[in-house]
């Protein structure tokens, strides 16, 4: 065995039991770390226009402190890019992330000292307790690929601005290094497809083990390997062990990477943002992602149902149930404060924490009462793969509210297919059902004859990639809503 690999199955097993301390004793442990928080931060021009210092419990909290977006708290985040001290946290932030976001423009997201490590622990986390588990540690011996955006960084006024995935490249592990790809120079390239391509170039005569990136983008590398080498990936990377993926959900993309790679290989689920990493999957037996409730982030839960109510309930870590949708909040060691970060998660487990990311509060579907929620429409496609053995690059959902030819509406989904299967409408039958069984207020539209069934459109080879390009997105860590409740996004697709 590899020094490396001896090296890390000993620390596998020291940080599952560290990580099984904090999280069997989940009370506790957010407890301390809202208390900790609320006292770092009294002095801040945050903490003083909001009385932090009479600040003890949750409900002074919720008392003090509303729930606020990104553009509700813009002056404090502007404040902190000019470089002002003492804002949101203490002193000024080591980083700041420069996102595009996915229901609004350009966002400046501050990233502390203190904030800094959770961002590189987690994802290591994540790898030891897959090695602990399974007791597969042969990857860390291999070449390892994280597709991600330029780690160049701008300086103002004092402070690193650059791409969230570009800032934690320059938190690799010596260790790691020598193991890491693409180069530098190649991570440097801003043009995403020709960066694709010089990734290829390096990587397709190496020892590939461990793959990382979004899946969508890793799609686009694996179809660029295949066109070079004429070979399917996992021909050319013999000893691919292992797939690292966040950002959207793997399933409507899994056949397909299994067709590609000529092999089924292990994942492991992310949940990292600019605003913190807030799960990873620790489990290869367990549905859903360990909430990381010892890494300065005070959790707060509101049901998505009534979000939108005047004073709904904010729940802690200790109150919420299993299978409901709920709208995470967090407050954060880099000075978010009742932050709403957009999206929707569910708790697949209580003991520990565990929990999926059910879709975005602002991507749903409700034109007419239905509540389709992002997790629904990926939960009726892949049953639908599942039993019509087809594979899909990407798809979007949009509601058809004026059809022609006095037809109901209904909901159009716009599916870019691998090969498009003969029997769309016996698919979109299939799917309809699928959502029919989950979601009540559909079936209810659908048999009241307000809605009529969904309707599949096919779209052409590349259609995603070519819209995305079109809007200055493509590659990075953008990616396309599955769900919208306009036309904006279908009809541009529609129109390519």
């Amino acid at each position: 065995m590899f020094l490396k690999s001896l090296g890390a199955k000993i620390l596998a097993k020291k940080t599952a039991k560290k990580i099984q301390k904090w999280a069997s004793n989940p009370i506790e442990t957010q407890h301390k770390t809202f208390q900790n928080l609320i006292t770092k931060a009294k002095e801040t021009s945050f903490g003083k226009d909001h009385n932090f210092h009479t600040i003890k419990t949750h409900q002074d909290f919720v008392k003090h402190v509303p729930v606020r977006d990104y553009e509700d708290l813009k002056d404090y985040f502007k404040r902190t890019v000019n470089g002002e001290e003492n804002v949101l946290w203490k002193g000024k932030p080591t980083y700041i992330a420069k996102t595009s976001g996915t229901t609004s423009g350009a966002k400046y997201i501050p990233i502390t000292k203190q904030s800094m490590p959770s961002h590189i622990e987690a994802a290591k986390n994540a790898l030891l307790c897959y090695i602990e588990e399974t007791g597969n540690v042969d990857f860390v011996n291999g070449k390892m690929i994280f597709l991600q955006g330029s780690p160049e960084l701008e300086l103002k006024n004092g402070i690193n601005i650059g791409r969230l995935s570009g800032i934690v490249a320059h938190f690799v592990p010596k260790y790691l290094q020598k193991n890491r790809l693409p180069s530098w120079e190649t991570n440097c390239i801003v043009d995403w497809e020709a960066k694709v391509d010089a990734i290829v170039e390096e990587t397709k005569n190496e020892n590939m083990t461990l793959i990382a990136g979004i899946p969508s983008w890793v799609q686009m590398y694996y179809e660029k390997l295949q066109k070079s080498s004429n070979r399917k990936v996992g021909d050319l990377f013999k000893n691919l062990q292992l797939f690292v993926y966040g950002g959207v959900n793997y399933e409507p993309y899994r056949a397909k990477f299994e067709e590609m790679i000529g092999r089924r290989i292990d994942s492991i689920e992310l949940y990292p943002a600019s605003e913190g990493f807030f799960a990873f999957q620790d489990s290869q037996k367990e549905k859903g992602m360990l909430l990381q409730l010892n890494s300065g982030i005070f959790y707060e839960f509101i049901e998505a149902s009534k979000f939108y109510d005047e004073n709904p309930k904010r729940l802690i870590i200790g109150e919420v149930e299993i299978g409901v949708n709920y709208v995470m909040i967090i407050s954060t060691n880099a000075g978010l404060w009742g932050y709403n970060i957009g999206d929707t998660v569910q708790f697949t487990t209580t003991k520990p924490y565990r929990v999926i990311v059910s879709g975005r509060i602002k991507h749903f579907i409700s034109t007419f009462g239905e509540h389709v929620i992002g997790k629904e429409v990926e939960q009726a496609i892949n049953e639908a793969m599942q039993n019509f053995q087809f594979s899909i690059s990407e798809f979007t959902v949009a509601p058809q509210i004026n059809p022609t030819k006095d037809e109901l509406p209904y909901h159009e989904w716009l599916i870019e297919f691998q090969t498009a299967p003969k029997n769309l409408i016996e698919i979109a039958a299939f799917m309809d059902k699928s959502m029919q069984n989950q979601n009540t207020y559909y079936r209810d539209l659908i048999q009241g004859k307000v809605l009529q069934p969904l309707k599949i459109s096919s779209l052409k080879e590349d259609s995603f990639n070519a819209y995305m390009k079109s809007q200055g997105k493509l590659g990075g860590q953008n990616k396309v809503p599955r769900l919208s409740d306009n036309r904006k996004i279908a009809d541009q697709l529609l129109g390519l």
